[in-house]
């Protein structure tokens, strides 16, 4: 039996409890004073996200868009606190379609946006009817198509409905020849349309009634925290873009670029926004094309916590363990992503059970959770000054792809709450 286990943090200690902010130590603790159930939760500050996604969006050039990716964190507090320092956003599915709206709705008067097109993008190898209809109805800035049959979609929905789609199309590159952090293109993939292809397609995407084809969406770069070859893919894309559309005989006014960019933990160094920025702006698009950014994680990374509640702590053959009301039906990154995602302990003194307290001291210590499956390890091998029974075991930088991407049916525990500052 082939176990996924997320990599040893030896010999890395925990971080100091001061890593977390006083707010953040705060809420938590008095969450362990509200209820006799073992807290987990996570807490966010819709503040940091806003202040990276204003750094972002101040950097880059006037030609330049950045669409917030909902999937790394829908929680509504996050959209709205987000939804003034972006230019829209980006969706996959009929939720995250109507939570990004419901953001747009709760801003100002003075500063939402006009009623069409709906500063939305939308993405998704596999978009359903159900899902296109609501995108169409919705008037969205561009649908993302992945292929001649969901073009063909498209078209008919759009003119059952009496209007016209914008859409890009979605491109699978042969080969994109810049060095760096990068997933390169031309493999095999669910994703998009091959280069080779895509002349075809385009020119059978121009017979289709009630389309608009405004351009293209490459999405070919992953974690990246090299600014330079981040901008230059930007540079690729547009000028690929622009290459391609001239052939192709397209009005071009949409190049959707993806994410991509990284999130720097433990060791690394984070991505150079200002240099990435300066070097944005010596690129020069054709007048009235729109450069369109999809980042997610790295705008609210660092805006959340994930903690939990040490329900016990067990020593076995010599090694300790710190069982955790939560576990991967939580917080499933560290185990999927294969990272060493390190935490703080934030003692909790109070402990009213009549036996003696369980701890590990001046130990490496594994940290589990709740399920009946040895994959359920969220840390291994990390050292720790003490760790109790009833402690709160807070994983920093949880912020995105946590809560939302968890397993949270699985046995049927509860989910952890979501708390805003």
């Amino acid at each position: 039996m082939s176990v996924q286990f997320p990599p040893s943090a030896a010999p890395r200690s925990a971080y100091p409890v001061d890593v977390l902010p006083e707010a953040v130590r705060r809420h938590l603790l008095d969450l362990t004073q509200q209820s006799e159930a073992p807290v987990s939760a996570y807490v966010y500050d819709g503040a940091v996200a806003a202040e990276r996604a204003h750094e972002l969006r101040t950097a880059l050039p006037d030609w330049a868009a950045v669409h917030y990716a909902v999937k790394a964190n829908s929680f509504p507090g996050i959209l709205k606190a987000l939804a003034p320092h972006v230019d829209g956003f980006e969706v996959a599915s009929v939720t995250e379609l109507q939570l990004a709206l419901d953001a747009l709705d709760a801003l100002p008067d003075e500063s939402r946006p006009d009623a069409a097109p709906a500063p939305l993008v939308a993405a998704g190898p596999a978009k359903s009817v159900p899902v296109l209809t609501a995108l169409v109805r919705a008037g969205v800035e561009a649908i993302n198509a992945e292929s001649l049959l969901e073009l063909s979609r498209i078209s008919r929905i759009a003119v059952a409905e009496g209007v016209t789609a914008r859409v890009a199309l979605r491109v699978n590159p042969a080969e994109i020849p810049v060095t760096g952090s990068l997933l390169m293109g031309g493999a095999p993939s669910q994703f998009g349309v091959a280069e080779p292809d895509v002349p075809g397609v385009l020119r059978e995407a121009k017979r289709l009634p009630g389309l608009d084809l405004t351009g293209f969406h490459i999405h070919a770069a992953s974690n990246n925290l090299d600014a330079d070859a981040q901008a230059a893919y930007l540079t690729w894309c547009v000028e690929w873009s622009v290459r391609t559309a001239r052939e192709n005989g397209i009005d071009l006014r949409h190049v959707d670029i993806g994410g991509g960019i990284g999130v720097a933990f433990e060791g690394e160094k984070p991505f150079d926004v200002a240099r990435f920025g300066e070097l944005a702006a010596r690129v020069e698009p054709p007048r009235g094309v729109k450069v369109i950014l999809e980042p997610g994680r790295f705008l609210v990374a660092d805006c959340g916590w994930y903690a939990a509640e040490v329900t016990d702590v067990k020593h076995s053959y010599g090694r300790s363990f710190a069982v955790l009301r939560g576990g991967i039906n939580h917080f499933q990154l560290p185990t999927s992503w294969d990272i060493v995602h390190n935490i703080a302990v934030l003692p909790v003194d109070r402990w009213t059970e009549s036996c003696p307290r369980p701890a590990a001291e001046h130990a490496r210590v594994t940290v589990v959770g709740e399920l009946c499956t040895p994959e359920d390890t969220l840390l291994r091998d990390v050292r720790v000054d003490r760790v109790r029974a009833g402690d709160l075991v807070v994983f920093p930088y949880a912020g995105s792809y946590g809560w939302e991407f968890a397993m949270h049916r699985f046995l049927g525990h509860p989910v952890a709450e979501r708390r805003l500052l």
